[in-house]
């Protein structure tokens, strides 16, 4: 029987066990989609608790502790943050097969190195302990990203966004930390109120006044500009399906006209106006030479009285069915047709969608950049052992995993880390099983050299860090 968390955790062969240790775990981090604080980052903050980094925006313990029968105030409300500690304390023995009981332990012990399960029991004193170290400088922030070697990140912020903490942390000794380009307020038209608010936000800070679909690309480019100035080198678009319908240009001032003079749109304008400002927004993430993610599939705000109480992303969330095949293909084509496709990592979160991900990326590859069109990551329901190994068997089988640009943590917590090596030890013990098995060479050299690429050289190199 093998101990639960050793240094051997997940890694069921000695050949797993040496490209783990020898390649995987000396790899930095680079942590290209985050939704960490950029003015924690900037301020390198220090936590009063465990609780302020671990649960605070933590909606995957929230879900786990409102099904494990916890009342809000300790997820979300009022409760002190010992009391939302205990609570969560007590949920963990129920997680038993949920990632989140790997992540729990992972996380203390590796910043912390409690080794001990976090239960009922031991909670005072696994709080107490941990509470105390973070008041040293070294379990500030940037000593938090230093322990597990992250050598940047990269936020998600909106076009309004002034990046004045990306600003004050600039030229600082501590881990770079660059902007992403998140415009996807400048595409949610569905309701005309808070679409002029956010216009008139756009308005103000790229001072231009937004009154055509023409003047609303041309905020967005100055904005765009201003981002790529500040290091960006991403954009991210969260995204029910895609949009790749026809248009034409009148069409589409005409529905801008509407919505910005207070109408609602219909479901036909809606669909029109979104495929032609995401084809927009794609042709500025190339002339910059910019890498485009795109985050499909999630049905959000799906419980509309507590979305109502508590606000979005608070653990409401969950895996959507579209049929999305056809319209990421005709974006995808429409882009490539005259040259402006830019590199793209496409994420899926049905796990149903894995193989249409992993074949469509190979329709436009254009041989002029390794691995141009990615198939990213296992994401947020995904981003676990089951969920991350058939993400990485479809694209082996489909397409070349070796140049794969691997994990992210897409985490609002500093103490998230550890997925990368979750990460690594479900890679390497891929690539284990099939030596032992005879499906692959037990050359060491190729081996391990691919470990290390997935880990971090393929990501430094395409996106240019």
């Amino acid at each position: 029987m093998k101990p639960f968390l050793d240094e051997n955790f997940i890694l069921q062969t000695k050949t797993a066990e040496y490209l783990y240790h020898e390649h995987a775990k000396k790899m930095p981090v680079i942590d290209y989609h985050c939704h960490l604080i950029p003015q924690q980052i900037a301020e390198n903050k220090r936590f009063e608790n465990i609780t302020q980094p671990w649960l605070y925006g933590d909606h995957y313990k929230w879900r786990a502790m409102r099904t494990n029968g916890v009342d809000e105030r300790f997820c979300t409300g009022d409760a002190t943050d010992w009391e939302k500690f205990l609570k969560w304390a007590e949920t963990v023995p129920h997680t038993l097969r949920n990632p989140l009981y790997h992540w729990t332990h992972l996380e203390l012990k590796g910043y912390f190195g409690v080794t001990e399960l976090l239960n009922a029991q031991s909670a005072k004193s696994i709080y107490d302990r941990t509470s105390e170290m973070l008041q040293s400088d070294d379990y500030r922030v940037h000593g938090l990203l230093k322990k597990m070697n992250v050598e940047l990140v990269c936020t998600t912020d909106d076009p309004v966004d002034s990046l004045e903490y990306h600003t004050q942390h600039q030229g600082t000794k501590a881990t770079r930390m660059l902007p992403t380009w998140r415009p996807d307020k400048a595409m949610a038209v569905e309701d005309a109120v808070s679409y002029n608010n956010y216009l008139d936000k756009l308005t103000a800070v790229s001072e231009i006044e937004i009154s055509s679909f023409g003047h609303l690309l041309l905020a967005l480019h100055k904005r765009h500009d201003f981002f790529a100035q500040m290091g960006c080198r991403l954009s991210d678009h969260g995204l029910e399906e895609f949009y790749g319908a026809d248009y034409t240009n009148t069409e589409v001032e005409g529905a801008f006209a509407k919505i910005r003079s207070g109408k609602a749109l219909n479901t036909e304008e809606i669909l029109k106006f979104k495929s032609a400002i995401l084809y927009e927004l794609a042709i500025m993430d190339h002339e910059k030479g910019w890498t485009q993610q795109f985050h499909i599939g999630a049905l959000r705000n799906n419980n509309q009285r507590l979305l109502t109480k508590l606000g979005p992303d608070t653990g409401f969330d969950s895996i959507g069915d579209w049929d999305i095949a056809q319209a990421m293909s005709r974006f995808l084509n429409r882009l490539d047709s005259t040259d402006q496709l830019a590199k793209t990592i496409l994420y899926n979160l049905n796990p149903a969608d894995n193989e249409v991900m992993a074949t469509m990326i190979g329709n436009f590859q254009d041989g002029s950049v390794p691995g141009k069109i990615q198939f990213g990551s296992g994401w947020w329901f995904l981003d676990q052992k089951d969920g991350m190994e058939k993400q990485m068997n479809a694209l082996s089988n489909l397409g070349l995993l070796s140049r794969f640009v691997g994990m992210l943590t897409d985490s609002r917590s500093f103490l998230s880390f550890p997925r990368h090596e979750y990460f690594r030890r479900i890679l390497c013990n891929l690539l284990g099983n099939d030596v032992e098995n005879g499906l692959i060479p037990n050359d060491r050299g190729l081996l391990g050299q691919m470990v290390e690429n997935i880990s971090y050289n393929n990501a430094k190199e395409y996106f240019k860090f």
